[in-house]
Protein backbone atom coordinates (compact mmCIF):
# COMPACT_ATOMS: atom_id res chain seq x y z
CA UNK A 1 0.00 0.00 0.00
CA UNK A 2 1.45 3.26 -0.59
CA UNK A 3 2.34 5.34 2.17
CA UNK A 4 2.14 8.54 -0.22
CA UNK A 5 -1.81 7.95 -1.03
CA UNK A 6 -3.85 9.60 2.02
CA UNK A 7 -6.85 7.71 0.66
CA UNK A 8 -5.89 4.40 0.79
CA UNK A 9 -3.16 4.52 3.58
CA UNK A 10 -2.96 2.39 6.77
CA UNK A 11 -4.29 4.14 10.16
CA UNK A 12 -1.69 7.32 10.56
CA UNK A 13 0.16 5.78 13.65
CA UNK A 14 1.12 3.18 11.49
CA UNK A 15 3.03 5.82 9.10
CA UNK A 16 4.36 8.11 12.13
CA UNK A 17 7.69 7.95 12.82
CA UNK A 18 8.64 6.62 9.20
CA UNK A 19 12.88 7.12 9.37
CA UNK A 20 12.83 5.21 12.94
CA UNK A 21 9.97 2.48 11.52
CA UNK A 22 12.47 1.43 9.20
CA UNK A 23 15.56 1.20 11.51
CA UNK A 24 13.09 -1.08 13.62
CA UNK A 25 12.20 -3.19 10.70
CA UNK A 26 15.71 -4.91 9.47
CA UNK A 27 15.40 -6.58 13.55
CA UNK A 28 11.86 -7.81 13.44
CA UNK A 29 12.82 -9.48 9.66
CA UNK A 30 16.16 -10.28 10.98
CA UNK A 31 14.86 -12.55 14.50
CA UNK A 32 12.18 -13.82 12.37
CA UNK A 33 13.95 -15.53 9.73
CA UNK A 34 16.74 -16.75 12.40
CA UNK A 35 13.68 -18.03 14.78
CA UNK A 36 12.39 -19.81 11.49
CA UNK A 37 15.67 -21.20 10.72
CA UNK A 38 16.36 -22.96 14.19
CA UNK A 39 12.72 -24.10 13.97
CA UNK A 40 13.58 -25.77 10.68
CA UNK A 41 16.60 -27.32 11.69
CA UNK A 42 15.81 -28.52 14.98
CA UNK A 43 15.91 -32.02 14.61
CA UNK A 44 16.03 -32.42 10.74
CA UNK A 45 18.02 -35.08 10.69
CA UNK A 46 15.91 -37.54 12.78
CA UNK A 47 12.98 -38.45 10.66
CA UNK A 48 13.43 -40.99 7.40
CA UNK A 49 13.29 -39.51 4.03
CA UNK A 50 9.69 -40.19 2.21
CA UNK A 51 9.60 -41.03 -1.08
CA UNK A 52 9.27 -37.63 -2.66
CA UNK A 53 12.53 -36.55 -0.64
CA UNK A 54 14.51 -39.80 -2.02
CA UNK A 55 13.44 -38.51 -5.33
CA UNK A 56 15.09 -35.21 -4.68
CA UNK A 57 18.06 -37.19 -3.52
CA UNK A 58 18.39 -39.51 -6.25
CA UNK A 59 18.18 -36.27 -8.84
CA UNK A 60 20.51 -34.27 -6.96
CA UNK A 61 23.62 -36.59 -6.30
CA UNK A 62 23.84 -37.79 -10.40
CA UNK A 63 26.01 -35.87 -12.59
CA UNK A 64 24.79 -32.34 -14.19
CA UNK A 65 24.28 -33.89 -17.45
CA UNK A 66 22.60 -37.68 -16.57
CA UNK A 67 19.95 -35.03 -14.15
CA UNK A 68 19.30 -32.70 -16.99
CA UNK A 69 18.66 -35.76 -19.11
CA UNK A 70 16.37 -36.95 -17.33
CA UNK A 71 14.43 -33.59 -16.56
CA UNK A 72 13.88 -34.44 -20.49
CA UNK A 73 11.71 -37.33 -19.45
CA UNK A 74 10.44 -37.04 -16.19
CA UNK A 75 10.12 -33.76 -13.49
CA UNK A 76 11.13 -31.24 -15.31
CA UNK A 77 8.72 -29.17 -13.30
CA UNK A 78 11.40 -29.55 -10.12
CA UNK A 79 14.63 -28.66 -12.27
CA UNK A 80 14.96 -26.01 -10.76
CA UNK A 81 14.99 -27.35 -7.68
CA UNK A 82 17.01 -30.24 -8.53
CA UNK A 83 19.70 -28.49 -9.83
CA UNK A 84 19.67 -26.17 -6.96
CA UNK A 85 20.24 -28.78 -4.80
CA UNK A 86 22.58 -30.43 -6.84
CA UNK A 87 25.13 -27.80 -6.39
CA UNK A 88 24.10 -27.52 -2.27
CA UNK A 89 24.92 -31.38 -2.29
CA UNK A 90 28.44 -31.39 -3.96
CA UNK A 91 29.83 -28.70 -1.76
CA UNK A 92 27.77 -29.94 1.56
CA UNK A 93 27.31 -33.56 1.15
CA UNK A 94 23.83 -35.67 1.23
CA UNK A 95 23.41 -36.35 4.97
CA UNK A 96 19.83 -35.78 6.05
CA UNK A 97 20.89 -32.65 7.37
CA UNK A 98 22.71 -31.22 4.68
CA UNK A 99 19.71 -32.10 2.34
CA UNK A 100 17.09 -30.32 4.04
CA UNK A 101 19.11 -27.62 5.40
CA UNK A 102 18.13 -25.81 2.09
CA UNK A 103 14.67 -25.45 2.70
CA UNK A 104 15.15 -24.12 6.12
CA UNK A 105 17.14 -21.62 4.78
CA UNK A 106 14.77 -20.95 2.24
CA UNK A 107 11.45 -20.63 5.05
CA UNK A 108 13.88 -18.70 6.62
CA UNK A 109 14.14 -15.71 3.95
CA UNK A 110 10.20 -16.61 3.61
CA UNK A 111 9.66 -14.93 7.13
CA UNK A 112 11.55 -12.24 6.42
CA UNK A 113 9.49 -11.05 3.79
CA UNK A 114 5.88 -12.19 5.50
CA UNK A 115 7.62 -9.48 8.03
CA UNK A 116 8.49 -7.00 5.54
CA UNK A 117 4.96 -6.97 4.66
CA UNK A 118 3.33 -7.10 7.51
CA UNK A 119 5.17 -3.71 8.54
CA UNK A 120 4.40 -2.22 4.79
CA UNK A 121 0.60 -3.12 5.06
CA UNK A 122 -0.01 -2.96 8.47
CA UNK A 123 2.61 -1.74 11.39
CA UNK A 124 5.36 -2.80 13.53
CA UNK A 125 2.70 -5.07 15.95
CA UNK A 126 1.28 -6.76 13.41
CA UNK A 127 4.70 -7.43 11.93
CA UNK A 128 6.10 -8.50 15.10
CA UNK A 129 2.94 -11.23 15.35
CA UNK A 130 3.37 -11.86 11.81
CA UNK A 131 7.33 -12.94 12.31
CA UNK A 132 5.65 -15.46 15.42
CA UNK A 133 2.80 -17.18 13.96
CA UNK A 134 4.70 -17.81 10.87
CA UNK A 135 7.86 -19.48 12.30
CA UNK A 136 5.73 -21.42 14.25
CA UNK A 137 2.91 -22.75 12.99
CA UNK A 138 3.40 -26.66 11.96
CA UNK A 139 3.48 -26.48 8.18
CA UNK A 140 6.23 -23.87 7.95
CA UNK A 141 8.53 -26.27 9.96
CA UNK A 142 7.49 -29.19 7.94
CA UNK A 143 8.70 -28.01 4.54
CA UNK A 144 10.97 -26.19 6.01
CA UNK A 145 12.34 -30.22 6.83
CA UNK A 146 12.08 -31.65 3.74
CA UNK A 147 14.68 -32.08 0.74
CA UNK A 148 11.19 -30.70 -1.76
CA UNK A 149 10.83 -27.19 -3.46
CA UNK A 150 7.84 -25.93 -1.37
CA UNK A 151 9.98 -23.68 1.15
CA UNK A 152 11.38 -22.25 -1.86
CA UNK A 153 8.15 -21.85 -3.75
CA UNK A 154 6.68 -19.86 -0.49
CA UNK A 155 9.89 -17.82 -0.13
CA UNK A 156 9.50 -16.49 -3.83
CA UNK A 157 6.21 -15.87 -3.30
CA UNK A 158 6.48 -13.91 -0.08
CA UNK A 159 9.06 -12.09 -1.63
CA UNK A 160 7.12 -11.01 -5.35
CA UNK A 161 4.35 -10.05 -2.84
CA UNK A 162 6.58 -7.43 -0.84
CA UNK A 163 8.26 -6.38 -3.94
CA UNK A 164 4.95 -5.96 -5.70
CA UNK A 165 3.94 -3.36 -3.04
CA UNK A 166 7.65 -1.83 -3.27
CA UNK A 167 6.97 -1.35 -7.17
CA UNK A 168 3.55 -0.14 -6.40
CA UNK A 169 4.91 2.55 -4.16
CA UNK A 170 7.39 3.93 -6.46
CA UNK A 171 7.37 2.43 -9.91
CA UNK A 172 10.29 1.81 -11.85
CA UNK A 173 12.61 -0.59 -13.34
CA UNK A 174 14.94 -0.91 -10.51
CA UNK A 175 11.75 -2.05 -8.30
CA UNK A 176 9.71 -4.02 -11.24
CA UNK A 177 12.60 -6.14 -12.15
CA UNK A 178 13.32 -8.14 -9.06
CA UNK A 179 9.51 -8.18 -8.90
CA UNK A 180 10.23 -9.98 -12.03
CA UNK A 181 12.77 -12.18 -10.67
CA UNK A 182 10.68 -13.43 -7.59
CA UNK A 183 7.45 -14.56 -10.23
CA UNK A 184 10.30 -16.05 -12.46
CA UNK A 185 11.46 -18.21 -9.77
CA UNK A 186 8.21 -18.67 -8.14
CA UNK A 187 6.96 -20.46 -11.47
CA UNK A 188 10.24 -22.61 -12.41
CA UNK A 189 10.34 -23.82 -8.28
CA UNK A 190 6.50 -24.66 -9.25
CA UNK A 191 4.11 -23.66 -11.85
CA UNK A 192 1.03 -23.88 -9.76
CA UNK A 193 2.79 -20.73 -7.72
CA UNK A 194 1.85 -18.63 -10.82
CA UNK A 195 -1.63 -18.14 -9.73
CA UNK A 196 -0.60 -15.79 -7.19
CA UNK A 197 -0.64 -13.02 -10.38
CA UNK A 198 -4.35 -13.14 -10.32
CA UNK A 199 -5.16 -11.53 -6.62
CA UNK A 200 -1.14 -9.03 -7.51
CA UNK A 201 -3.05 -8.23 -10.88
CA UNK A 202 -6.42 -7.30 -9.04
CA UNK A 203 -4.14 -5.88 -6.78
CA UNK A 204 -2.40 -3.78 -9.31
CA UNK A 205 -6.05 -2.55 -11.00
CA UNK A 206 -7.72 -1.45 -7.63
CA UNK A 207 -4.55 1.07 -7.28
CA UNK A 208 -4.29 2.01 -10.37
CA UNK A 209 -8.22 3.16 -10.56
CA UNK A 210 -8.05 4.48 -7.14
CA UNK A 211 -4.82 6.84 -8.06
CA UNK A 212 -5.96 7.13 -11.97
CA UNK A 213 -2.70 6.39 -12.59
CA UNK A 214 -3.18 3.48 -15.51
CA UNK A 215 0.72 3.45 -16.05
CA UNK A 216 0.84 1.09 -13.41
CA UNK A 217 -1.32 -1.52 -14.57
CA UNK A 218 1.13 -1.20 -17.54
CA UNK A 219 4.54 -1.38 -15.79
CA UNK A 220 2.67 -4.69 -14.34
CA UNK A 221 1.94 -6.15 -17.08
CA UNK A 222 5.42 -5.81 -19.04
CA UNK A 223 6.82 -7.50 -15.60
CA UNK A 224 4.94 -10.17 -15.83
CA UNK A 225 5.50 -10.62 -19.46
CA UNK A 226 9.76 -10.47 -18.06
CA UNK A 227 8.80 -13.05 -15.65
CA UNK A 228 6.96 -15.48 -17.43
CA UNK A 229 9.54 -15.45 -20.58
CA UNK A 230 12.17 -18.41 -19.06
CA UNK A 231 9.00 -20.08 -17.48
CA UNK A 232 7.27 -20.60 -20.79
CA UNK A 233 9.25 -23.79 -22.31
CA UNK A 234 8.88 -25.08 -18.67
CA UNK A 235 5.07 -25.00 -18.79
CA UNK A 236 5.56 -26.41 -21.98
CA UNK A 237 7.49 -29.13 -21.05
CA UNK A 238 5.50 -29.97 -17.66
CA UNK A 239 2.67 -30.21 -19.40
CA UNK A 240 3.87 -33.13 -22.10
CA UNK A 241 5.11 -34.80 -18.70
CA UNK A 242 2.15 -33.87 -16.09
CA UNK A 243 0.22 -37.27 -16.71
CA UNK A 244 3.13 -39.14 -14.76
CA UNK A 245 3.24 -36.13 -12.06
CA UNK A 246 0.03 -35.29 -11.07
CA UNK A 247 -2.11 -38.61 -13.40
CA UNK A 248 -3.39 -39.85 -9.48
CA UNK A 249 -4.72 -36.06 -8.56
CA UNK A 250 -8.58 -36.19 -9.14
CA UNK A 251 -11.02 -33.38 -9.93
CA UNK A 252 -11.81 -31.44 -6.75
CA UNK A 253 -15.23 -31.05 -5.40
CA UNK A 254 -16.26 -28.41 -3.88
CA UNK A 255 -16.35 -30.13 -0.18
CA UNK A 256 -12.57 -30.19 -1.34
CA UNK A 257 -11.93 -26.51 -0.56
CA UNK A 258 -13.40 -26.86 3.07
CA UNK A 259 -11.14 -29.84 3.36
CA UNK A 260 -8.01 -28.61 2.29
CA UNK A 261 -7.25 -26.04 4.96
CA UNK A 262 -6.23 -28.22 7.33
CA UNK A 263 -3.62 -29.54 5.77
CA UNK A 264 -2.69 -26.35 4.33
CA UNK A 265 -1.46 -24.99 8.10
CA UNK A 266 -0.77 -28.69 9.09
CA UNK A 267 -3.09 -28.67 12.26
CA UNK A 268 -6.95 -28.48 11.99
CA UNK A 269 -6.91 -26.64 15.02
CA UNK A 270 -4.31 -24.53 13.87
CA UNK A 271 -6.41 -23.98 10.81
CA UNK A 272 -9.09 -22.94 12.31
CA UNK A 273 -7.66 -20.12 14.84
CA UNK A 274 -5.59 -19.19 11.80
CA UNK A 275 -8.93 -18.64 9.85
CA UNK A 276 -10.93 -16.99 12.44
CA UNK A 277 -8.15 -14.46 13.41
CA UNK A 278 -7.93 -13.63 9.42
CA UNK A 279 -11.62 -12.58 9.21
CA UNK A 280 -11.41 -9.97 12.33
CA UNK A 281 -9.68 -7.19 9.62
CA UNK A 282 -12.19 -7.52 7.09
CA UNK A 283 -14.62 -6.40 9.52
CA UNK A 284 -13.06 -3.33 10.79
CA UNK A 285 -12.72 0.05 9.24
CA UNK A 286 -9.71 0.51 9.80
CA UNK A 287 -7.31 -1.35 8.19
CA UNK A 288 -9.72 -2.36 5.66
CA UNK A 289 -8.22 -2.01 2.24
CA UNK A 290 -5.08 -3.68 3.30
CA UNK A 291 -6.38 -6.93 4.55
CA UNK A 292 -8.42 -6.92 1.04
CA UNK A 293 -5.36 -6.99 -0.54
CA UNK A 294 -3.48 -9.69 1.37
CA UNK A 295 -6.58 -11.74 1.89
CA UNK A 296 -7.21 -11.59 -1.73
CA UNK A 297 -3.45 -12.87 -2.02
CA UNK A 298 -4.70 -15.86 0.22
CA UNK A 299 -7.64 -16.72 -1.25
CA UNK A 300 -7.69 -16.23 -5.17
CA UNK A 301 -4.95 -18.70 -5.73
CA UNK A 302 -7.33 -21.39 -4.13
CA UNK A 303 -10.24 -20.90 -5.93
CA UNK A 304 -8.10 -20.32 -8.91
CA UNK A 305 -6.25 -23.85 -8.56
CA UNK A 306 -9.66 -25.24 -7.86
CA UNK A 307 -11.63 -23.62 -10.94
CA UNK A 308 -8.45 -24.78 -13.31
CA UNK A 309 -9.00 -28.32 -11.81
CA UNK A 310 -12.01 -28.63 -13.19
CA UNK A 311 -10.32 -29.71 -16.46
CA UNK A 312 -9.00 -32.34 -18.12
CA UNK A 313 -5.69 -31.88 -15.36
CA UNK A 314 -6.39 -31.47 -11.52
CA UNK A 315 -3.60 -29.62 -9.31
CA UNK A 316 -5.81 -29.01 -6.33
CA UNK A 317 -3.18 -30.19 -3.76
CA UNK A 318 -2.35 -28.40 -0.17
CA UNK A 319 1.37 -28.25 -0.82
CA UNK A 320 0.68 -27.09 -4.19
CA UNK A 321 -0.80 -23.94 -2.28
CA UNK A 322 1.38 -23.83 0.41
CA UNK A 323 2.43 -20.37 -0.61
CA UNK A 324 -0.81 -18.82 0.60
CA UNK A 325 0.58 -19.47 4.09
CA UNK A 326 2.13 -16.09 4.39
CA UNK A 327 -0.52 -13.94 3.04
CA UNK A 328 -3.16 -15.53 6.07
CA UNK A 329 -0.79 -15.43 8.32
CA UNK A 330 -0.13 -11.48 7.86
CA UNK A 331 -3.82 -11.30 7.54
CA UNK A 332 -4.75 -13.24 10.84
CA UNK A 333 -1.76 -11.33 12.14
CA UNK A 334 -3.60 -8.27 11.58
CA UNK A 335 -6.40 -8.80 12.87
CA UNK A 336 -4.91 -10.57 16.75
CA UNK A 337 -2.58 -6.92 16.65
CA UNK A 338 -6.02 -4.77 16.88
CA UNK A 339 -7.69 -6.46 19.48
CA UNK A 340 -8.40 -4.38 22.43
CA UNK A 341 -6.83 -4.46 25.15
CA UNK A 342 -3.62 -5.24 23.34
CA UNK A 343 -2.77 -8.18 25.85
CA UNK A 344 -5.97 -9.79 24.32
CA UNK A 345 -3.77 -10.11 20.88
CA UNK A 346 -0.82 -11.83 22.74
CA UNK A 347 -3.18 -14.38 24.48
CA UNK A 348 -5.13 -14.68 21.05
CA UNK A 349 -1.53 -15.78 19.19
CA UNK A 350 -0.25 -17.53 22.23
CA UNK A 351 -3.29 -19.79 21.60
CA UNK A 352 -2.67 -20.28 18.25
CA UNK A 353 0.69 -21.61 18.11
CA UNK A 354 -0.33 -23.15 21.44
CA UNK A 355 -2.57 -25.26 19.57
CA UNK A 356 -0.21 -26.85 17.00
CA UNK A 357 2.32 -27.57 19.32
CA UNK A 358 0.66 -31.52 19.23
CA UNK A 359 1.04 -31.37 15.24
CA UNK A 360 4.60 -29.45 15.42
CA UNK A 361 5.74 -33.04 17.48
CA UNK A 362 4.28 -35.30 15.26
CA UNK A 363 3.97 -33.76 11.56
CA UNK A 364 7.45 -34.86 10.66
CA UNK A 365 7.11 -38.21 12.46
CA UNK A 366 4.27 -39.36 10.36
CA UNK A 367 5.36 -38.45 7.30
CA UNK A 368 8.84 -41.11 7.94
CA UNK A 369 6.08 -43.64 9.27
CA UNK A 370 4.60 -43.49 6.10
CA UNK A 371 4.46 -46.87 3.85
CA UNK A 372 7.50 -48.14 3.14
CA UNK A 373 9.53 -45.16 4.81
CA UNK A 374 11.84 -47.96 6.39
CA UNK A 375 14.64 -47.47 4.70
CA UNK A 376 17.37 -47.76 7.42
CA UNK A 377 15.81 -50.26 9.01
CA UNK A 378 16.09 -52.33 5.65
CA UNK A 379 19.59 -51.24 5.34
CA UNK A 380 20.53 -52.46 8.86
CA UNK A 381 19.41 -55.63 8.24
CA UNK A 382 21.10 -56.58 4.76
CA UNK A 383 24.44 -54.59 6.65
CA UNK A 384 24.54 -57.22 9.29
CA UNK A 385 24.09 -60.25 6.65
CA UNK A 386 26.11 -59.14 3.52
CA UNK A 387 28.70 -60.35 1.41
CA UNK A 388 30.63 -59.27 -1.41
CA UNK A 389 28.70 -60.26 -5.01
CA UNK A 390 25.15 -60.35 -3.01
CA UNK A 391 22.29 -59.45 -5.63
CA UNK A 392 19.24 -57.15 -4.54
CA UNK A 393 15.55 -57.52 -5.74
CA UNK A 394 13.29 -54.80 -4.21
CA UNK A 395 9.65 -55.02 -4.54
CA UNK A 396 8.88 -52.31 -7.80
CA UNK A 397 5.75 -52.60 -10.25
CA UNK A 398 3.06 -50.56 -8.91
CA UNK A 399 4.74 -49.80 -6.20
CA UNK A 400 7.70 -48.15 -7.65
CA UNK A 401 6.07 -44.80 -6.78
CA UNK A 402 6.96 -45.72 -2.53
CA UNK A 403 10.92 -46.18 -4.47
CA UNK A 404 11.95 -48.75 -1.65
CA UNK A 405 15.33 -49.24 -3.97
CA UNK A 406 16.43 -45.96 -3.54
CA UNK A 407 15.65 -46.10 0.45
CA UNK A 408 17.52 -48.90 0.99
CA UNK A 409 20.62 -47.72 -1.63
CA UNK A 410 20.67 -44.47 0.28
CA UNK A 411 21.03 -46.07 3.78
CA UNK A 412 23.46 -48.73 3.36
CA UNK A 413 26.92 -47.83 4.18
CA UNK A 414 29.85 -47.57 1.25
CA UNK A 415 31.45 -50.70 1.91
CA UNK A 416 27.97 -52.66 1.04
CA UNK A 417 27.04 -52.93 -3.08
CA UNK A 418 24.03 -54.80 -4.04
CA UNK A 419 23.93 -55.70 -7.65
CA UNK A 420 20.35 -54.84 -8.55
CA UNK A 421 19.43 -57.97 -10.42
CA UNK A 422 16.00 -57.69 -12.29
CA UNK A 423 17.00 -54.20 -13.45
CA UNK A 424 18.17 -54.44 -17.10
CA UNK A 425 19.16 -50.48 -16.91
CA UNK A 426 19.64 -48.61 -13.88
CA UNK A 427 17.55 -45.30 -13.22
CA UNK A 428 20.65 -43.23 -14.54
CA UNK A 429 21.15 -45.03 -17.90
CA UNK A 430 17.29 -44.91 -18.31
CA UNK A 431 17.49 -40.75 -17.79
CA UNK A 432 14.08 -41.46 -15.73
CA UNK A 433 13.63 -42.17 -12.26
CA UNK A 434 13.02 -45.78 -12.65
CA UNK A 435 15.03 -48.16 -13.91
CA UNK A 436 14.10 -50.55 -17.39
CA UNK A 437 12.68 -54.05 -15.82
CA UNK A 438 14.48 -57.30 -17.48
CA UNK A 439 13.19 -58.84 -19.98
CA UNK A 440 14.20 -62.19 -19.31
CA UNK A 441 14.30 -62.51 -14.75
CA UNK A 442 15.79 -66.07 -15.26
CA UNK A 443 18.83 -64.53 -17.61
CA UNK A 444 19.53 -61.51 -15.57
CA UNK A 445 19.97 -63.87 -12.28
CA UNK A 446 23.75 -64.89 -13.83
CA UNK A 447 25.98 -66.50 -11.50
CA UNK A 448 24.60 -64.20 -8.14
CA UNK A 449 25.11 -66.72 -5.45
CA UNK A 450 22.76 -64.72 -2.53
CA UNK A 451 19.92 -62.52 -2.97
CA UNK A 452 18.38 -59.78 -0.48
CA UNK A 453 14.49 -59.60 -1.52
CA UNK A 454 12.66 -56.35 0.03
CA UNK A 455 8.77 -56.79 -0.63
CA UNK A 456 5.67 -56.15 1.94
CA UNK A 457 4.87 -58.52 4.52
CA UNK A 458 1.57 -59.44 5.75
CA UNK A 459 1.87 -63.01 3.77
CA UNK A 460 4.04 -66.15 3.83
CA UNK A 461 4.99 -65.48 0.47
CA UNK A 462 8.46 -64.19 0.61
CA UNK A 463 8.40 -62.76 -2.89
CA UNK A 464 4.52 -61.24 -2.15
CA UNK A 465 4.08 -58.52 -5.05
CA UNK A 466 7.17 -59.45 -7.30
CA UNK A 467 5.87 -59.70 -11.19
CA UNK A 468 5.20 -63.23 -12.04
CA UNK A 469 8.37 -63.73 -13.74
CA UNK A 470 10.74 -62.65 -11.04
CA UNK A 471 9.28 -64.51 -8.79
CA UNK A 472 8.97 -67.49 -10.73
CA UNK A 473 12.96 -67.41 -11.59
CA UNK A 474 13.82 -66.86 -7.78
CA UNK A 475 11.59 -70.33 -6.94
CA UNK A 476 13.01 -72.29 -9.36
CA UNK A 477 16.60 -71.32 -8.43
CA UNK A 478 16.69 -70.15 -4.67
CA UNK A 479 15.93 -71.40 -1.43
CA UNK A 480 14.99 -68.96 1.75
CA UNK A 481 17.76 -68.62 4.36
CA UNK A 482 16.41 -66.00 6.74
CA UNK A 483 13.22 -63.54 6.34
CA UNK A 484 13.03 -60.69 8.74
CA UNK A 485 9.92 -58.08 9.04
CA UNK A 486 10.46 -54.33 9.48
CA UNK A 487 7.59 -52.24 9.55
CA UNK A 488 5.88 -53.89 6.98
CA UNK A 489 8.28 -54.97 4.61
CA UNK A 490 10.10 -58.31 4.68
CA UNK A 491 13.68 -58.90 4.39
CA UNK A 492 14.42 -62.31 2.59
CA UNK A 493 17.88 -63.63 2.21
CA UNK A 494 17.96 -66.23 -0.53
CA UNK A 495 20.65 -68.85 -2.04
CA UNK A 496 21.07 -70.48 -5.06
CA UNK A 497 20.12 -73.95 -4.91
CA UNK A 498 23.07 -76.65 -5.25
Amino acid sequence: MSRTDTRTAPAPAARTAAPGARRRTAPDWLWAALLTLAVGLVGSGTPQMWRDEIASWSAATRDTGDLLDMLGNVDAVSGAYYLLLHGWTTLFGDSLVALRAPSALAMAGAAAFVVLTARTLFDRRTAVFAGLLFALIPVVSRYAQEARSYAFVVLAVAAATWLLLRALERPGVRRWLPYSVAVCAAGLFHIVSLLVLLPHAVIVLLRARRARRWKLAAGYALAVVVALLPVVPLVLLGQNQAGRQIGWLTTPHLRTIAEVWNSLFGSPLVAAGVLAAAALPLAWSRGRRPAMEIALVGALPVVGCWIVSQGSTAYFFDRYLAFTVPAWVVLAAAGLAALRPRAAGVVGLALIIGLGVTDQVQLRAKLSKEKGVVGASVADVITKGYRPGDGFVPVRGHDSVYMVDYQVEYNLPDRVKLRDVFAAKSAVANDDLFPVACAQPTACLGDTRRIWVVTWSGTKDPFHKLPAAEADALRAHYKVVESTKVRGLQVTLVERNR
